[in-house]
C-alpha cells in the first residue's frame, strides 16, 4: 500500500507566543483533492508554508511524498506550489519566467509548456512582461508553473483568485483532471462551493487546530438536512453564532 501523500503528526508552529498551528495530525491521501479550510488566522497558510519547507516547523514531524519536511531539497523535487500571490518577475515576460522556473527544476518538455499556455489562454500574452499582466492573469500563469513538471503533490492557496468565470472553470477541470491522474491537491479557498465540488476529503482549521475533517458528504450529514458545507463551517468554527 502506498505511504500517504501528506502526513503530520504533532505539527505545530509558534511566533513568539503565538501558535499558529498546535499538534496537527493529518494524512491526505495520494490522489485525492483535500479541501483545507478555515476561518482568517486560523493557521493555513502557516500550515501550507512548513509542508511546503518555506519555513519550519517549531515541533512535531510532516512528510510530503515520502519525504521529510525537514530535507528540503527532497520535498520540492515533488510539489507544486500556488501561493495566494504567485511568484513572478515582473521585468520577464511570461514565456521566460516559465523557461527560467523549467531550467531550475530541469525541466525541458517545451510542448507541454505550450499545452499549459494553450489551455489557460496565455499563448497569445506570453511573449509580454509581466509586469502588463492583470491579475487574473499572473494568476494563470502562477498556475501553469506549478504545473510544469507534473508535481506528486500540488499546493494551491486561492487558485481562482482574480480569474474570470472561463478561467475558474478552467483551473477548476485542471485540478479534477491531475487528482484523476494521481497527483495529490492541496488546495485552500475560502470558495466554497469549489471545494464542494473537487474536493474528496475536507479538513477545517480554526485556532491553529483541527475541527472537523470528512468527506464533504459526511460533513454535511452530520447536521440539519439540507446543510451545506457553509453551515458546516460556521457552525465548527462558531462563527455562526457571532452573527446572529
Amino acid at each position: 500500500m502506498s505511504p500517504p501523500a501528506i502526513a503530520t503528526e504533532g505539527l505545530t508552529k509558534r511566533y513568539g507566543d503565538t501558535v499558529a498551528v498546535a499538534d496537527l495530525d493529518l494524512t491526505v491521501e495520494r490522489g485525492s483533492v483535500f479541501g483545507f479550510l478555515g476561518p482568517n488566522g486560523a493557521g493555513k497558510t502557516s500550515t501550507i508554508r512548513m509542508l511546503t519547507t518555506l519555513t519550519e516547523p517549531t515541533s512535531g514531524t510532516a512528510r510530503v511524498a515520502g519525504a521529510s519536511v525537514a530535507d528540503r531539497a527532497d520535498v520540492v523535487e515533488h510539489i507544486g506550489v500556488l501561493p495566494e500571490e504567485p511568484p513572478l518577475y515582473d521585468e520577464l515576460t511570461g514565456r521566460e519566467q516559465l523557461e527560467y522556473v523549467a531550467g531550475l527544476r530541469g525541466h525541458d518538455d517545451w510542448d507541454r509548456v505550450e499545452s499549459l499556455l494553450d489551455r489557460f489562454a496565455l499563448a497569445e500574452d506570453a511573449d509580454r512582461r509581466v509586469s502588463t499582466y492583470s491579475k487574473g492573469m499572473k494568476q494563470k500563469l502562477g498556475l501553469v508553473q506549478a504545473l510544469l513538471h507534473e508535481p506528486d503533490v500540488l499546493f494551491l492557496d486561492e487558485p481562482t483568485s482574480g480569474l474570470d468565470p472561463r478561467a475558474a472553470r478552467t483551473v477548476r477541470d485542471t485540478i479534477g483532471e491531475v487528482a484523476a491522474a494521481d497527483t495529490t491537491v492541496f488546495l485552500s479557498t475560502h470558495i466554497l462551493p469549489v471545494v464542494e465540488e473537487l474536493a474528496d476529503t475536507v479538513g477545517v482549521l480554526h485556532d491553529g487546530g483541527l475541527v472537523a475533517e470528512g468527506s464533504p458528504e459526511e460533513l454535511t450529514d452530520g447536521v440539519e438536512s439540507g446543510s451545506t458545507l457553509e453551515d458546516v463551517f460556521l457552525d465548527v468554527t462558531g462563527e455562526q453564532a457571532a452573527t446572529r
